[in-house]
C-alpha cells in the first residue's frame, strides 16, 4: 500500500522543501559573511505576498516573482543597513522586520483581496519532464517539478561554486572568520556583508514567490508558516555547509509531508503531532548541533573599522 503513496510523498517533500532550500542557502552566505538575517522569514512573506500580488494584477507569475524579489530584497537591504552600517542588534532588527511583514501583509491582503479570499492567481505549470520519469523510486516525483524547484537545486551548486572557487567566496569567509585581518588585507568588510544580505534576500524572494506562485497558487496569511525560521535552522543544522544545509531543507519538506502521507496510510496518528513535527526536528536539531558544529567566528558581531 505504501508503495503506490510513496511518488505522491516524495513530490510533496521535494516541492515543500523548496522555499527552506532557496531561504537557506542564501541565509548560509550570508552567516558565512558574519550577518544573521533572522527577518528571513519577514523576507519571504513579503515576496509571497507582493508576487501574488503581481501575479493576479498582470496576469504574469514571471512579473509576480520578479516583484516578489525586489520586495525581498529591498527588505534586505534595509537589513544591512541597520546591521552593517548602523550595526544594531542583528537579533532585534530581524524580529522587528517579521513583525513588520505579518502586520503589513496581513492588512494589505484584508483589504486588496477579502478576508476569507482564496482566489486562485496565475502561477507556474509543472514542467514534466519524461527523460526523469525513468529514475527508480524518485523519477515520477522529479519529473513533475516546476521550474524553480530545479532552479533552487541550481542555487545550492551556484553558491557551492561561489564560495568555494571564486575571490567573493573567500572574501565572506575571510570576513565571517575574522574581519579585522581582512579588512587589513584590504577587503571590503562592509561591501562583503551588504552583498551576503541582498543574496541572501534574493534567494529568499524566490522561496516567498514560490510559495504562492509555483506551489498553491494563491495568498493567505503568514503563509510562510515559520520556513523562514526553519530555513535558519537548516543552515545550523548543516554546518554552514551548502550540501549538509541542502539535506536538512529536505529533511524538514519530507517531515512536513508527513501530514499527507500518514492519513493515506490510515495510521492513527494525531494529525496536529505530524503538523508540529518539522518545528521539532528543528528544537531538536538546535539543540544537538548549536554547540557542536562551528559557526563562522564573527556571525552577529559588528564591525567598526578602526574600533
Amino acid at each position: 500500500m505504501i508503495d503506490e503513496h510513496m511518488p505522491v510523498f516524495i513530490g510533496s517533500g521535494l516541492r515543500l522543501a523548496v522555499p527552506i532550500i532557496f531561504a537557506a542557502t542564501g541565509e548560509m552566505l550570508s552567516e558565512r559573511a558574519g550577518v544573521l538575517n533572522l527577518s528571513l522569514d519577514g523576507m519571504m512573506l513579503m515576496s509571497a505576498f507582493t508576487a501574488a500580488l503581481a501575479s493576479w494584477a498582470t496576469g504574469s507569475p514571471l512579473i509576480g516573482v520578479a516583484a516578489g524579489v525586489l520586495v525581498a530584497t529591498a527588505v534586505a537591504g534595509a537589513q544591512a543597513v541597520l546591521s552593517v552600517t548602523l550595526r544594531a542588534n542583528q537579533l532585534v532588527v530581524g524580529i522587528g522586520f517579521n513583525i513588520l511583514a505579518l502586520g503589513s501583509t496581513t492588512f494589505l491582503y484584508r483589504e486588496i483581496f477579502g478576508p476569507l479570499s482564496r482566489d486562485p492567481i496565475p502561477g507556474f505549470a509543472q514542467l514534466n519532464l519524461p527523460w526523469l520519469v525513468h529514475i527508480p523510486v524518485i523519477g515520477p516525483a522529479l519529473a513533475n517539478q516546476t521550474g524553480l524547484a530545479y532552479v533552487s537545486i541550481l542555487m545550492v551548486v551556484v553558491t557551492w561554486l561561489i564560495l568555494k572557487y571564486t575571490s567573493f567566496g573567500l572574501a565572506v569567509r575571510a570576513v565571517g572568520e575574522d574581519p579585522r585581518a581582512a579588512d587589513k588585507a584590504g577587503i571590503s568588510v562592509a561591501r562583503t556583508r551588504y552583498l551576503g544580505v541582498l543574496y541572501a534576500g534574493i534567494l529568499a524572494g524566490l522561496g516567498g514567490a514560490f510559495m504562492s506562485v509555483a506551489d498553491s497558487n494563491t495568498f493567505t496569511e503568514n503563509m510562510t508558516k515559520g520556513a523562514g525560521y526553519l530555513a535558519i535552522t537548516a543552515v545550523i543544522f548543516g554546518g554552514w555547509n551548502p550540501w549538509y544545509t541542502l539535506a536538512a531543507c529536505l529533511l524538514f519538506g519530507f517531515a512536513t509531508a508527513l501530514q499527507f502521507l500518514v492519513p493515506a496510510l490510515q495510521l492513527d496518528v494525531p494529525v496536529a503531532l505530524l503538523l508540529l513535527l518539522p518545528y521539532l526536528l528543528a528544537l531538536v536539531a538546535i539543540a544537538g548541533f548549536v554547540g557542536k558544529s562551528r559557526q563562522p567566528s564573527a556571525l552577529t558581531i559588528p564591525f567598526e573599522r578602526g574600533g
